[in-house]
């Protein structure tokens, strides 16, 4: 048995156990080498887990390899079947998920409340969705024989996790290539392993057959992925995180053609028009911009404002932005938890403090906050200019840039004018106005008078260099399944 942590939520009676070991082939395995996990609301190690390197990556494929033929010929209604087991426990599980969640990821405990209850949905929705893959039956053009098509699964896959959604993202992944009849490696970030050792845990215990799902943790990513991408055995690669890490993959699947789907961040417009509900454009444009610190990949980080109303929100998107909680995710009432890391920190002040001025009025916050942790203030900017530290690439970081245009044509158009294309958000009353506008905006995914919406029904990814292929919706288990054509001939 490896080693385990036991891990007490402050302030309550509450211990969660979580393995501290990387998972291959069915068995929890301790390794030398370790690394720390730290809360990024003290700056303090709390636990310490399993540093794997790429022979251990290499183990997890030989794993993988051996039980894909098991796995694929498994009844999809048992792939089904295991897949609600894991939704019980999961369900049963949650307040361990959201504990852990709180304390490496410093998420509020609402927020992380929110995002269990999305992953939820995403389990149940493919599980449902495992036992209804079907192909087609049609007579060829010409008549003299049948066309038969069906899907078979791509084969072992790469899971690729960041840590900003570390229960989410990690799972619907998983529940995806899982439903599909793909094994699989896991690898989370480093800053927040522990969430994906519960959710390994929960498979185990769920009757997974050994090798279908393995856990590789590792502080050197780039030293794993290059390797398992040499091998051939290795079909299928889903990656969430950067542009830079997302290209480099793209170029390592080049040697074997392996099938890649990728989602690598937005640089969100969120667009309020003359005409819109302005309660709801600020209530919305407050949860697209400091859900999570500012650190998502659909937050909002342009915030585009028609002239027309620019001094009223400004004025109203203030009051809120003054009564948010900034604070230890697991205190009653925050709102804004601390950003993951030191570095991360220090790189946002030092963005702020080089636009203020010339490129930018300061309106309020713009500074890190002292003491304990990595807290910053929730910051709101008056843009004079289309600075590129805002156009050209994503912020992870609690701060709301305000710009204002003078035309639906110029919102449009300042949109579009970055190499990013995940999420985009709309607010107008006029129905027309929102589709031919949606329609315009070189985003994936398009929230009209909303600023939140994933759903597990609905595909998720983006365009341009946000990324490749889609997750949620059909589009999940499509991307782990490959299409195979049959000609029959009859007589």
């Amino acid at each position: 048995m490896s080693r385990t942590i036991t891990i007490q939520f402050p302030g309550t009676e509450r211990r969660h156990t979580v393995h501290a070991g990387i998972h291959i082939n069915g068995e929890w395995v301790d390794l030398a080498d370790t690394f720390a996990v730290v809360d990024p609301a003290t700056g303090d190690e709390f636990a310490a887990v399993s540093d794997g390197r790429a022979r251990h990556a290499m183990d997890a494929l030989d794993a993988a390899h051996a039980a894909q033929g098991s796995w694929a010929d498994f009844a999809p209604r048992v792939r089904a079947d295991l897949l609600h087991t894991v939704h019980q426990l999961l369900t049963d599980r949650a307040e361990a998920f959201i504990d852990v969640m709180v304390l490496e990821a410093g998420k509020p405990r609402a927020e992380a409340a929110g995002e269990v209850s999305l992953t939820l949905d995403f389990v149940k929705w493919l599980a449902e969705q495992a036992a209804h893959v079907h192909g087609s039956y049609a007579r060829a053009s010409r008549g003299d024989f049948r066309i038969i098509t069906t899907t078979q699964p791509v084969g072992p896959s790469l899971l690729v996790s960041p840590w900003n959604f570390p229960v989410l993202i990690p799972v619907r992944k998983a529940a995806a290539a899982l439903a599909a009849g793909c094994t699989a490696i896991m690898k989370p970030a480093e800053q927040t392993p522990l969430t994906a050792a519960l959710f390994m845990q929960t498979l185990v215990d769920a009757g997974l057959p050994a090798g279908v799902m393995n856990l590789v943790h590792t502080t050197r990513p780039a030293e794993l992925s290059e390797r398992l991408m040499q091998d051939q055995r290795l079909r299928k690669v889903s990656f969430t995180g950067s542009v830079a890490v997302g290209s480099l993959m793209l170029r390592q699947s080049a040697r074997n053609i392996t099938s890649v789907q990728l989602e690598l961040g937005g640089n969100g417009p969120f667009i309020v028009l003359d005409d819109a509900e302005l309660d709801n454009a600020v209530e919305q444009a407050i949860a697209a911009k400091f859900r999570n610190a500012g650190q998502a990949c659909v937050a909002a980080n342009r915030i585009i404002l028609h002239q027309a109303i620019a001094d009223e929100f400004t004025e109203r998107f203030l009051d809120q932005t003054r009564n948010l909680v900034v604070g230890p995710g697991y205190r009653n009432g925050v709102d804004v938890g601390p950003m993951i890391s030191e570095n991360q920190r220090n790189a946002t002040a030092e963005t702020v403090e080089s636009i203020v001025g010339q490129k930018a009025e300061l309106l309020i916050g713009g500074k890190p906050i002292g003491g304990d942790g990595y807290f910053f203030e929730p910051t709101v900017l008056r843009m004079r200019e289309k600075a590129p530290e805002f156009s050209c690439q994503e912020l992870f970081a609690p701060v709301a840039p305000l710009f204002t245009v003078n035309s639906v044509d110029e919102a449009i158009e300042f949109a579009n004018d970055t190499v990013y294309g995940l999420a985009g958000y709309l607010f107008t009353r006029d129905l027309s106005r929102a589709i031919g506008i949606s329609e315009r905006l070189d985003v994936g995914m398009v929230g009209v008078n909303r600023g939140i919406m994933a759903d597990p029904a609905a595909p998720f990814g983006g365009v341009k260099s946000s990324g490749l292929g889609r997750e949620g919706g059909h589009s999940a288990l499509e991307e782990f399944l490959e299409t195979k054509y049959v000609a029959l001939t009859v007589h």
